[in-house]
C-alpha cells in the first residue's frame, strides 16, 4: 500500500515521538530512537515508507547540516591545546584501527577498496553518545574524558579525507587506486584553498553587512546560502556535499557570529538529521538478520573488544596509567554517526555490496546500543580489572594533594581554579589566608603551579580528595564552578564530615538556589543577582543616595537571600526545552475580579505556599506593597504578583478563582 506524502510525514512523526520518548525514559540517545523508527517503517520492516531517491535526498540535507554544525564547533585553538592527544593518540587510533580492520577484511576475501572503506567506517566512534554520557557522569574533564574527546576530535578531522576519497573511488576507473587517491586528495586541497580564500576575504565583510541590517531573516538566508553554496561547490568538484558544509561551518566558526548561527541552525539540523538516521534504519534488512547474525555478532564483539584493547594499548604507549587507558578505550568502543555517513556514501557509490553493507550496518547499530551501558560502568570495570594500578594512580594524586596540604590549618579549600577561583585566591593572599585549590584541567594546573599557586589536579567530588586537602582542618570552602550535580556531590561529602564549616557556592543565576541551600550551602552567590546589586549601588550613588543607605540596601538583600530579586517577568523570552521545570520560575501577575473565590480571605487562609507559590507583592489602588503580611485580606481589584513555575502559578490561579487546591 502506497501512502501520500502527508501520510508519510504523519507516520514518521507518530513513530518518532513514541520511540524517542521511550529512549528518553531509558536514558538512551535520540539517535537510537530514530534508527529504530527507520527499521520499523522502512521497506524491510512494516513497509510503510519506501527507500527511494526522495527520502535519500532529504536525508542528505541532514548530513549537510550535521557536518556544518560540527564545523562550527571545530576549534583550532582547542586543537592546538590538545595537540598531543589529538595528533598523537587520535591519529594513531584512526590509522591503526583502519589498518587492522582493512587487513582483516582483506583476509576475509574483500577487495582492497571495500576493505579500505570498512576500515575508515569502523575507525569512527559516536561523539553524541560519548559526550552526552561522560557529561552526565561528570567525567568529561577527567583524564580519560579528555583523552576520549581528543580522539573524537581527530576522528572529525579524519572524516574530511574520507569524504573526499569515497565518492572518487566509485564507478569504473582505469587508473590504479594509488593515482585515484592522489588526484582525489589534490582536488580536495584545491577546493579547500578556494573555500578558505573565499572565507577569509569575503565571508566576514558579508556577515558584517548582514548583521547591520538587523534582520534575522536576512541573516539566516545568508547563512543557508553560504552553506549550501559551499556544499554545491564540493559536489560539483566530484566530492561530497558534506565536505563543503563542514568547511563552511569551520569558516563561520572563526567569526564572531558562530554562536548566533549555531542557535539559528539547530532546529533545521535536528529535524533533518533525525530524518537521516531514519533513512539509515530503513537500510537495515531485518529479514537477512537470521542469515548474518553470526558475522554481525562477531564484528560487534570485534568493535567493542578490539577497539577497547587497541585504544588502551595506544594510550599506554602515551604513558597513560592502565586504569585510565582502559576507561578511554571503553568510552570509545562503538561505531559512530560518521560511520553511518561514510557507510551511506559507500553504499550509494556502489563500493559495498548489499550483504556486506547489511553486516556492517547491523554491527554499528548493535555496538551503539551497548555503548551507554559500557560507558556508564567504565569506572567499575577499570577498578575491578586494574585495582592495583588504578588505585595507585588515585593514591598518587591523593598523596600529592596530602603532601601539599599537610602543613595547612584554618585554610580555604577552593574547588575549581578557573577565573573566579583565581580571583578569590588573590584576595586571600592579600589578607594572608592560606588556601589549596583543586582543579580537573591539567594545563591550568601545570601553568598555575609553575607560577607558584598552591593548586593540585584532582576531582573534588571524591571524598578522599577532599580529605587529602585537609577538609577536617579547613576554615571554609569555596565551590567556584557552575555545575549543580558536581556541587551537590561535594556538599554531600563535605557535610558528612564538616557540618559546621562555611561553604560558599558560585552559580550563574538563582535557578538552583533553594536546592543548594537545602543541601547545606552556607551562601549561594548568583552572578546575575550580584550584578544587579552592583548596578543598583552605582546608580543610587550617582543619583545622590547616601552611601550608608546604599550599603543598607545591599546588606538587606543579601541577608534576605536575594528574595526581592528572585524571578522576573519572562515575557516572550524562549525557555530551552531541556531546562528542568524547577529552573523555569518567574513572576506572574494576577488581577482578582469581583467573582474571585479568594475575596475576603487572607493570604494565610489561602495557603498558596502549599502550591509552591510565593506572593512577592500586592498592588492595590495603584500602590505596590512588597512582601505582604500573611493576615492581608484580599479585595476585588488586587493584583497579586506570584513567583513560581508555570504549573505552580496555574494551580494558584485555580485556588484564587475557584477555591480548588
Amino acid at each position: 500500500m502506497e501512502y501520500s506524502t502527508f501520510e508519510i510525514i504523519l507516520i514518521l512523526l507518530v513513530t518518532a515521538v513514541i520511540t524517542v520518548s521511550f529512549c528518553r525514559l531509558l536514558h538512551l540517545p535520540n539517535i537510537i530512537g530514530y534508527l529504530v523508527v527507520g527499521v520499523l517503517v522502512g521497506p524491510y520492516g512494516l513497509g510503510w515508507i519506501a527507500d527511494n531517491s526522495e527520502t535519500r535526498f532529504l536525508a542528505e540535507f541532514g548530513v549537510v547540516f550535521l557536518l556544518f554544525t560540527i564545523g562550527l564547533e571545530f576549534s583550532l585553538a582547542r586543537l592546538i591545546a590538545m595537540s598531543n592527544i589529538v595528533l598523537g593518540l587520535g591519529a594513531l587510533q584512526v590509522i591503526t584501527t583502519a589498518l587492522i580492520t582493512g587487513i582483516i577484511c582483506k583476509l576475509l576475501g574483500l577487495d582492497t577498496i571495500s576493505a579500505f572503506v570498512i576500515g575508515g567506517i569502523l575507525a569512527m566512534s559516536s561523539t553524541a553518545i560519548v559526550i552526552r554520557q561522560l557529561s552526565e557522569q561528570l567525567e568529561l574533564h577527567s583524564r580519560h574524558g579528555r583523552q576520549a574527546v581528543g580522539i573524537l576530535l581527530f576522528q572529525d578531522l579524519a572524516v574530511i579525507p574520507l569524504l573526499i576519497l569515497i565518492p572518487t573511488l566509485s564507478g569504473t576507473h582505469e587508473l590504479p587506486v594509488s593515482e585515484l587517491l592522489f588526484w582525489a586528495l589534490g582536488k580536495g586541497i584545491i577546493v579547500l584553498i578556494i573555500m578558505l580564500s573565499i572565507g577569509h576575504w569575503l565571508l566576514r565583510p558579508i556577515f558584517h553587512a548582514m548583521a547591520k541590517t538587523r534582520s534575522p531573516d536576512l541573516f539566516m538566508l545568508t547563512v543557508l546560502l553560504f552553506t549550501l553554496s559551499a556544499a554545491w561547490l564540493t559536489h560539483e568538484a566530484g566530492l561530497s556535499l558534506a565536505l563543503g558544509a563542514f568547511l563552511a561551518g569551520m569558516m563561520i566558526g572563526e567569526t564572531e557570529y558562530r554562536h548566533q548561527v549555531e542557535a539559528d541552525m539547530r532546529p533545521f539540523r535536528d529535524v533533518l538529521l533525525g530524518l537521516f538516521f531514519v533513512t539509515i534504519g530503513m537500510m537495515l534488512d531485518i529479514h537477512t538478520l537470521p542469515d548474518i547474525w553470526l558475522p554481525v555478532l562477531s564484528i560487534t564483539a570485534l568493535i567493542i573488544v578490539g577497539k577497547t584493547l587497541l585504544i588502551m594499548g595506544l594510550a599506554l604507549l602515551h604513558k597513560t596509567e592502565k586504569g585510565v587507558a582502559l576507561r578511554t578505550g571503553l568510552s570509545l568502543a562503538q561505531g559512530g554517526e560518521f560511520g553511518f555517513i561514510l557507510l551511506s556514501l559507500a553504499i550509494t557509490a556502489g563500493l559495498l555490496t548489499g550483504t556486506v553493507g547489511q553486516i556492517v550496518l547491523a554491527s554499528i547499530l548493535l555496538s551503539m546500543g551497548f555503548a551507554p551501558v559500557i560507558i556508564r560502568f567504565n569506572g567499575h570495570i577499570a577498578k575491578r580489572i586494574f585495582s592495583v594500578s588504578y588505585g595507585s594512580t588515585r593514591d598518587h594524586i591523593r598523596g600529592e594533594i596530602f603532601r601539599n596540604a599537610e602543613l595547612l590549618n584554618d585554610h580555604v579549600i577552593i574547588c575549581g581554579y578557573g577565573r573566579v577561583g583565581q580571583n578569590i585566591a588573590r584576595f586571600l593572599e592579600k589578607e594572608n589566608f592560606s588556601y589549596i585549590a583543586i582543579d580537573l584541567d591539567p594545563v591550568r594546573v601545570r601553568e598555575a603551579r609553575q607560577a607558584g599557586d598552591p593548586v593540585n589536579y584532582g576531582d573534588s567530588t571524591h571524598m578522599d580528595i577532599l580529605h587529602a586537602a585537609g577538609l577536617e582542618r579547613a576554615i571554609a570552602m569555596l565551590i567556584s564552578f557552575d555545575e549543580t550535580p558536581a556541587t551537590l556531590k561535594i556538599l554531600e561529602n563535605t557535610r558528612s564530615r564538616r557540618p559546621d564549616m562555611p561553604v560558599l557556592i558560585r552559580t550563574r543565576d538563582d535557578s538552583d538556589l533553594e536546592l543548594l541551600q537545602e543541601a547545606g550551602a552556607t551562601e549561594v552567590v548568583p552572578e546575575t543577582l550580584e550584578a544587579s546589586l552592583m548596578l543598583m549601588s552605582h546608580l543610587l550613588m550617582l543619583l545622590g543616595v547616601p552611601v550608608s543607605t546604599v550599603l543598607r540596601h545591599v546588606r538587606d538583600v543579601r541577608t534576605d537571600r536575594y528574595s526581592i530579586l528572585r524571578g522576573f517577568f519572562h515575557g516572550d523570552e524562549t525557555v530551552p526545552i531541556n531546562e528542568p521545570e524547577s529552573n523555569r520560575k518567574h513572576l506572574h501577575s494576577i488581577v482578582l475580579t469581583e467573582k474571585a473565590w479568594a475575596l475576603g480571605h487572607t493570604l494565610q487562609e489561602l495557603e498558596l505556599d502549599k502550591t509552591g507559590i510565593m506572593v512577592t507583592a500586592i498592588r492595590r489602588g495603584g500602590i505596590r506593597g512588597p512582601a505582604p503580611e500573611p493576615h492581608t485580606k484580599l479585595i476585588a481589584g488586587d493584583v497579586l504578583v506570584l513567583y513560581g513555575t508555570n504549573e505552580e502559578t496555574k494551580r494558584a490561579e485555580d485556588r484564587l478563582f475557584s477555591g480548588r487546591h
